[in-house]
Parts: C-alpha cells; sequence; structure tokens
C-alpha cells in the first residue's frame, strides 16, 4: 500500500468555497456510504450538513480545508478536513478522503496544512477521535504526531445496534 507521507499527490490544499459545500457533502455521503471510515451514517440531514460546513469556513475559530487535484490534472476536491478550535485552545479535527484517493499522501498534505492553520489561530493543542479498526489513519496521526490518549468504550451507536469504540488522539502545538 502506498504511504500517505508523500508530498500530497499533487493536491493543492486551500480553504474550501462557499460553492463547493455542496460537493464537500457529496463527498460526505459517499464515504459515510462505505460505513467504516467516519461517524456519519448514510441517510444523514444533507442541508444540515451543509450549514454546519458553512459555520465552520465562516467561523473565526474554525476553517474547512479542501484538497484539489486540479492544478495536477486532476478531478478536483477529492477530499477535506475541518478544524475548529474551542475557547480552551484544542482544535478538533475531522477529515475524510475519496475512495481512491487514499495513500497517495493527500491525508498528510491535509493535516500539516490544519496543524499549521491551528497553530496560527492560537491552539496550543489538536485532537480527534478515529476508529479503532482504521489502521491506516492511525499510522498517519501518528506519523504526524499525534499519540493515543484515551478510548472510548461503546460510546456510538451505529444504525444497525452495534456500539463502537473511538480511540482519542492528541498532539501539542509548539
Amino acid at each position: 500500500m502506498p504511504s500517505d507521507d508523500k508530498p500530497g499527490a499533487g493536491a493543492l490544499v486551500r480553504p474550501a468555497a462557499e460553492d463547493e459545500l455542496d460537493l464537500l457533502v457529496e463527498q460526505t455521503w459517499s464515504v459515510a456510504a462505505e460505513g467504516r471510515f467516519i461517524g456519519a451514517e448514510v441517510p444523514f440531514d444533507r442541508p444540515r450538513r451543509r450549514a454546519r460546513l458553512a459555520e465552520l469556513l465562516a467561523g473565526g475559530d474554525s476553517t474547512v480545508l479542501v484538497a484539489d487535484t486540479s492544478p495536477a490534472g486532476g478531478p478536483g476536491v477529492v477530499g477535506y478536513l475541518s478544524v475548529s478550535v474551542a475557547p480552551y485552545g484544542v482544535a478538533d479535527i475531522a477529515m475524510l478522503l475519496q475512495a481512491g484517493w487514499r495513500g497517495r499522501g493527500i491525508g498528510r498534505a491535509l493535516l500539516d496544512a490544519a496543524i499549521a492553520w491551528a497553530s496560527s489561530a492560537g491552539a496550543h493543542k489538536m485532537s480527534l477521535e478515529v476508529w479503532p479498526d482504521n489502521a491506516a489513519a492511525i499510522a498517519l496521526y501518528e506519523r504526524a504526531g499525534f499519540v493515543v490518549e484515551g478510548r472510548k468504550a461503546r460510546h456510538y451507536r451505529r444504525r444497525n445496534g452495534e456500539l463502537w469504540d473511538s480511540v482519542l488522539m492528541g498532539r501539542p502545538l509548539s
């Protein structure tokens, strides 16, 4: 499997544009339909998801970053990362990449940009949650300096009734 430490497969990481929010909702739907990488499950309320992304994009203490492959001749936006700094200085992140674009360094490029953004926004730490069976994502986060800080056991009820754990990871910022 390719390493996610490559320089981003020609993806430009930049802030999302308002007119891309519908695309980001569609990408969320697509990854949620896979049923294994993110907390969202299909069906979900698309207008509500779009409104939440718009809030994150417009907030002074949050942003949405996209990975855009069009400068390298790719199809355009292939994933995104949202980051929000809490009043106590911790930046929470959530990321997704479209199938076929994982393992190409794009996740690392998004993550590096989010770390830079959170540092400049005054955060002292970054945090995230990841499913314990998502070994590729955990390895990516560890390579970026995140460490496992805990686990939420049987915390998330899925639509099929299963209760899923999550792994809590954090990274101090300098």
